[in-house]
């Protein structure tokens, strides 16, 4: 080397020029700066803080009116270092006003392969009547933007402060409320029903997106203390713990709940024959008040009809309940699918945390709330313990790992759809459906992964125009490839496993998760973000040539990921080596040589077929 002349070089050149773009593929990620709030391994940090939100709520259901009305106090603690001098709220019913903006911009529903979500509230003329709202006792400073209220305090709101709000309000139950919550006669679903408090932590501040259909919720955790009046003869399944079961419940569905609670298998809390019938409800006039409270939760749900059957299993001292109406032909086995999903997932990942895992079957596609899910009556078997259990797994995300929905569905969608594929499989093991489902989404990669309109994971939802891929089987196809084709299962699951039990009832970012997975896993992976998170990047390995013992391959894509290698010898014999992600660190060319002096007569990349390779014709030497 000649340094003398190399020194003078760099000497006379300008500092500019003397600049090149890191074009590696495992340059960093550029990251927020780690802060003593959240650490450089992903963690919370020393000083990590969330606000506490508690509910009180008083409401009504009227069918005859097809209303719900509601008093609540929310008692609000400030624990951020910051004085508030306004809160932020959302009135997600203002989603089926007509003057709200799903209405105005008539969007079109959203097509997931067979299943349509109609984020509007289908012409409802609908939204929420505020007839009262007061802070500490004085009538509140507020102005509304739709769904979102802003509350203006006569003070800050000091760090360490608590503050108490009252409102009472109404609104008429749509058909179908934005896709997530409505009716269907007699059969109540009904979620985003009360006014609630936006999330502020130390990211973004106030997270006060509008809720306008594709993005779905952020909310803090507390105490929820529900009473909810209904007809005498509805029964009521909601968020939280029956703490009146003596008063809303016969004795003898007071004695078969509690046998189903150590039963393996489902008991008839209510049979089909007695579906409706009077000696099914302590009392068949007037109504009656069903008393829920729930802790460590960020949301409350309920459901109410005068004619579902009940079934009941237990796991663990978690009560398994499914109620449906007898017109469900599916439904017969959904307390058993109900049963191994939460068992599947608290043994794989994180053990349940809540009193009951209760579904309901009824008009929404699906969606979750903290220990009640709704689910319809589904087309096929499969098709049923698919939606059923998926809605189940949000348990865990965001309910348990409270991630911000409304900007990154994929730490929701993508990691529950990821846990339900293992799932699935189990329940259906020995069926060609069970033994294909976790291959499904690298089926769906060439359908969806269309250069030109694939869109980057981190797109928000509610711009992304696939969102069945970009939220939910891409990020599950992600979570495989670093399962299996680059971690490794075992190394994987302790990791992620450590990223649930950290964040429990906290509230990560992507950022959180990218560091604590390296953190854990013991290995840098800014590579697999950027290319599946941040870009569209495509992959695209080839064997270029083979010269005696030497294999050449390039990376002719612009995603990396390790290889697989083949290898068939001239006397018979194969050998298969895994070549990790560190053989491109040179650049997109590699040579393998293979050990020892036999001839090599054939080389087959990806023999698994485990990669989204988009260009197979080039992964076998010599070629076809």
């Amino acid at each position: 080397m000649r340094a003398p002349a190399l020194i003078a070089f760099l000497a006379a050149t300008p500092l500019a020029a003397q600049s090149v773009a890191d074009s590696s593929p495992f340059r960093a990620l550029t990251l927020p700066t780690p802060t003593e709030y959240r650490s450089s391994s992903g963690r919370p940090g020393p000083r990590y803080w969330q606000q506490r939100v508690d509910y009180r709520i008083r409401a009504s259901l009227n069918p005859d009116l097809n209303e719900v009305r509601g008093r609540e106090t929310i008692h609000y603690v400030n624990r951020s270092p910051d004085a508030l001098p306004y809160l932020w709220m959302f009135l997600e019913q203002n989603i089926c006003a007509p003057s709200s903006i799903t209405n105005v911009l008539d969007q079109p529903p959203l097509v997931f392969l067979g299943s349509t979500f109609d984020f509007s509230c289908q012409g409802f003329a609908g939204g929420l009547t505020l007839d009262s709202a007061r802070v500490g006792g004085k009538e509140a400073q507020k102005t509304i933007y739709g769904t979102t209220m802003r509350i203006d305090l006569t003070k800050p709101l000091a760090p360490g402060d608590t503050i108490d709000l009252d409102f009472a309000w109404s609104f008429r139950v749509p058909e179908q409320g934005a896709g997530r919550m409505g009716h269907d006669g007699t059969l109540y679903e009904i979620a985003q029903w009360y006014p609630r408090m936006a999330v502020y932590d130390d990211v973004h501040g106030w997270n006060h997106e509008p809720y306008i259909g594709a993005g779905e919720f952020y909310l803090e955790y507390g105490h929820f203390d529900a009473s909810i009046t209904v007809p005498a003869t509805y029964i009521v399944a909601a968020t939280g713990r029956l703490a009146n079961a003596d008063e809303v419940l016969t004795a003898n569905e007071r004695a078969r709940l509690k046998r189903a609670l150590a039963s393996e298998t489902p008991v008839a809390i209510i049979a089909k024959d007695e579906v409706g019938k009077s000696e099914t409800r302590p009392k068949t006039t007037g109504t009656m008040t069903w008393h829920f409270v729930a802790d460590s939760v960020r949301d409350l749900a309920f459901a109410a009809a005068p004619n579902f059957r009940w079934d009941a299993s237990g796991y663990k001292g978690i009560l398994i309940e499914t109620l449906y109406r007898t017109t469900a032909d599916k439904w017969e086995e959904a307390n058993r699918m109900a049963r191994g999903a939460i068992q599947y997932f608290s043994e794989q990942w994180f053990p349940y945390p809540y009193s009951h895992a209760t579904t309901i079957e009824g008009p929404i596609e699906g969606m979750e709330y903290p220990m009640l899910t709704f689910v319809p009556n589904s087309p096929s078997r499969e098709e049923q313990q698919w939606v059923l259990a998926h809605e189940f797994g949000h348990e865990w995300f965001p309910m348990v790992v409270g991630s911000n929905e409304r900007l990154y569905p994929w730490l929701d969608e993508g990691f529950n759809t990821f846990i339900d594929l293992g799932n699935a499989a189990k329940y259906f093991a020995g069926t060609a459906y069970g033994d294909t489902i976790e291959v499904h989404p690298l089926h769906l990669y060439p359908d969806h992964s269309v250069p030109g309109a694939e869109q980057p994971i981190i797109t928000k939802p509610t711009e992304v125009h696939d969102l069945f891929w970009d939220a939910y089987q891409k990020p599950a196809l992600m979570m495989q490839e670093l399962r299996y084709e680059v971690l490794g299962k075992d190394r994987f699951d302790a990791a992620f496993r450590a990223y649930i039990r950290a964040w429990q009832f906290k509230h990560p970012t992507p950022s959180d998760f990218f560091r604590m997975m390296r953190d854990e896993s013991g290995m840098d992976l800014d590579w697999f973000w950027r290319g599946w998170i941040y870009t569209t990047a495509r992959l695209d390995q080839a064997v270029d040539s083979v010269v005696g013992p030497k294999v050449y391959l390039s990376n002719r894509g612009t995603m990396i990921m390790p290889a697989e290698l083949a290898i068939t010898f001239d006397d018979g014999t194969q050998s298969t080596v895994r070549l990790p992600i560190e053989m491109w660190n040179l650049g997109s060319r590699f040579t393998y040589r293979v050990p020892g002096s036999k001839h090599i007569t054939r080389v087959e990349l990806d023999p698994r077929k485990g990669l989204p390779d988009i260009d197979r014709r080039n992964n076998g030497w010599p070629r076809p």
